[in-house]
């Protein structure tokens, strides 16, 4: 299935996603549901697991934890229960540092930092529609890799509570994350200078 395909016209909430068959994957964003697409390209999991080696590494002995998808990320719009929250999102990378957003469904919450690998199908969504829902939901930090340009779109908030202008850098040497300045990504590791993958 497509990545932007959606169930239906109908606006959906948690209650609903938790019914849904085990085997497929689906991300609730304001009611509308769109499907997560088959399995990413090898780059795309080589990438991300690098980065979450890093970051895990790192925060050995600290009060934040970094989650791969599959996990659920739930974003309130205020006070509602969870039964009828209407956005659920999969980042391929969310470290949150307070304790108290985590539970046994994954986390309430806006995540610290969120990092997506972009791929094709899911590209435009994750600079569009995510980069807005991210900062109306309090993130702190987001980055967004691309595998194939080696590149890395990173949105910080403001004190004003939005995101600056974007910062696109090349992945070279280290960047260190804004939100955690002793957590530093080293981009030799992720891309060494021998790989020459394809999408």
């Amino acid at each position: 299935m497509a990545q932007t395909q959606r169930r239906n016209d109908r606006r959906y909430t948690y209650a609903d996603y938790c019914r849904w068959p085990e085997g497929e994957r689906w991300e609730l964003i304001d009611g509308v549901a769109y499907a997560m697409g088959p399995a990413p390209a090898r780059i795309h999991q080589k990438v991300l697991g690098e980065l979450f080696r890093q970051v895990a590494n790192a925060l050995q002995g600290r009060n934040c934890e970094a989650y791969l998808a599959p996990f659920d990320v739930r974003l309130p719009a205020g006070q509602e229960s969870d039964e009828e929250l209407t956005t659920i999102v999969q980042p391929d990378l969310a470290v949150i540092c307070d304790p108290s957003k985590l539970d046994e469904k994954g986390c309430r919450g806006a995540p610290d930092w969120i990092v997506e690998v972009l791929s094709p199908a899911s590209a435009s969504r994750d600079h569009l529609v995510k980069r807005e829902l991210y900062e109306r939901a309090g993130v702190a930090e987001y980055w967004l890799v691309h595998p194939i340009d080696r590149m890395v779109t990173i949105y910080r908030q403001s004190d004003a509570g939005r995101f600056r202008a974007a910062e696109i850098l090349a992945c070279v040497g280290q960047t260190a994350v804004g939100c955690l300045p002793e957590l530093v990504i080293d981009w030799s590791v992720v891309f060494p200078e021998s790989e020459g993958e394809a999408a």
